[in-house]
């Protein structure tokens, strides 16, 4: 295994593994893998360069990379769903930085595996930088390691079709009540339905995880992307001028309330991008990534970019 210092995904080109530079011969290629759960344990990341993949392939490239494509239920970050369990990448302005995390880390189940398909790449900038859960924890200071021991409790404010942030129906899928309340039953979390068709859901969750297969410790939160202050101080100031913390669409603290001290955020927030390696895109391009093991972002760009996700578990 390569030393997580000088961690860099594996790239796999035609060249490479002796496969035909086309979407065929990246089929034939991943079919021919045996163990891709071995192998991703072991490199934690995979770009697949080279291949001229097109949306019409993505599918079949798709249903060998992740066998089980999981919707997007609960997520927190602005998407459009393109096709079967296939997403945009979150949909931020292109001028910000999204910072490094692990995806549905705050859920109570997350998807093992990601893959990003480059359909168009950006004309500058836009890379996506990944970061070895391992070095990201230990690049944190004792002290903010040892204040988020007990983990994190993570609050959503979810309207009902208007208001700040995602509804609660693009949130889980659906417009049914009846269905929301039988996925949140089985998480752990507590939630009550409030005035103008509103949800609200609190969940405690773990700051660390270990990996089921190589039982690393990684760094596996997003207190920073949930905390106001992980926005800058601006726009941290502006949001307390319209509601309360505990009003807007997400927030978090400690578990035990307490709040988290914005030094923290910062912190965590800065040493994940520092530490972080950038993949940069070319059209066809994939990234396959272990989701515990390896966090991701997005560097800002410029000109049309278009990066679709999937999920597994």
């Amino acid at each position: 295994m390569a030393d997580r210092q000088n961690w860099a995904p594996l790239e796999v080109s035609p060249s490479s593994v002796g496969a035909g530079a086309t979407p065929h011969g990246l089929v034939d290629h991943l079919r021919g893998i045996g163990n891709l759960t071995g192998l991703l344990a072991r490199e934690k990341a995979v770009v697949f360069r080279g291949f001229h993949v097109t949306p019409a392939e993505l599918d079949e490239v798709l249903d060998l990379l992740l066998p089980n494509r999981l919707a997007y239920v609960h997520g927190n970050s602005p998407r459009t769903k393109v096709g079967k369990n296939v997403y945009t990448s979150t949909e931020y302005p292109p001028e910000f930085t999204i910072s490094m995390h692990n995806e549905m880390s705050y859920a109570h189940q997350w998807p093992a595996r990601l893959a990003f398909f480059c359909d168009q790449q950006p004309e500058t900038g836009g890379a996506t930088p990944v970061v070895d859960g391992v070095r990201w924890l230990a690049a944190l200071d004792p002290e903010v390691r040892e204040a988020f021991a007990g983990g994190v409790c993570y609050r959503q404010n979810l309207h009902g079709g208007r208001g700040l942030g995602k509804s609660w129906q693009d949130t889980f899928e659906t417009d049914s009540r009846a269905e929301v309340e039988s996925f949140l039953d089985g998480t752990g979390a507590s939630w009550e339905w409030t005035a103008q068709d509103s949800l609200r859901v609190s969940q405690v969750r773990p700051a660390t995880a270990r990996h089921p297969i190589t039982g690393a410790e990684v760094w596996f939160n997003q207190a920073d992307q949930w905390h106001a202050a992980g926005l800058g101080d601006e726009t941290a100031a502006a949001l307390y001028q319209i509601m309360p913390e505990e009003d807007l669409p997400q927030s978090v603290t400690f578990a035990d309330g307490s709040p988290i001290p914005a030094e923290h955020i910062t912190q965590i927030r800065d040493r994940g991008l520092e530490s972080a390696v950038d993949v940069d895109w070319y059209t066809g391009d994939l990234l396959l990534i272990d989701n515990v093991l390896v966090g991701h972002g997005r560097r800002p760009f410029t000109g049309p970019r278009r990066v679709l996700v999937a999920m597994s578990d």
